[in-house]
């Protein structure tokens, strides 16, 4: 009798095991019928950093946006700077002034403001985190005495999105250099907007 048993627990785990293997097929099939339907991953663009020679009396680590240059300066040391191609506000969306980098997140979620939404009725009160949330790959947030100002420095998911007047008051890099900036800058950094 033991082993009659054995037979039917043998042919059991394997009608189980037969079972786990397909269930698992049609959940991958399931499961890439999915991905289909989701568009394709956005482009990261390509990269605009460059070394140059750069004059201040600013701390390394510290960031200088110089908006008519459009272009962001990451001091790396005396005389020297990284400098990134960026967006900047558009007509009557500039500021200028000192701020700090308050915090930074990964592929951020987006809440657009009630003044942004106002003016733009058909933007959603929230844009989950991942790869098609309008921030990017990464984003710095800025604030002045300890209050958030709204504006962030962060990537697109539109390397032509780069280089011109065009946003609300934030600044905007590619994807592959908002990472590399995400990766040297950090929290409490000094942020000079010219």
């Amino acid at each position: 009798m033991p082993s009659a048993r054995r037979r039917i627990a043998t042919r059991l785990a394997g009608a189980c095991l037969a079972g786990i293997a397909l269930a698992s097929a049609s959940d991958l099939v399931a499961a890439a019928s999915g991905l289909a339907d989701r568009p394709p991953l956005p482009a990261m663009g390509p990269s605009l950093r460059k070394a140059v020679a750069f004059q201040t009396a600013e701390q390394p680590g510290t960031i200088i946006i110089r908006k008519q240059e459009k272009a962001l300066y990451l001091v790396t040391g005396q005389g020297q700077a990284l400098r990134y191609q960026i967006s900047v506000g558009r007509d009557g969306f500039g500021w200028t002034g000192t701020v700090k980098v308050s915090a930074k997140t990964e592929w951020p979620e987006w809440r657009p403001p009630k003044e942004m939404r106002a003016r733009q009725p058909e933007l959603p009160a929230m844009v989950p985190a991942g790869p098609y949330n309008p921030l990017g790959a990464r984003a710095l947030y800025l604030s002045r005495e300890g209050r958030d100002t709204l504006y962030r420095i962060h990537g697109t998911n539109d390397p032509k999105g780069v280089g011109f007047d065009g946003t609300s008051g934030c600044f905007r890099l590619t994807n592959t250099d908002v990472i590399d900036l995400f990766k040297r800058v950090a929290v409490g950094a000094k942020v000079v907007v010219e």
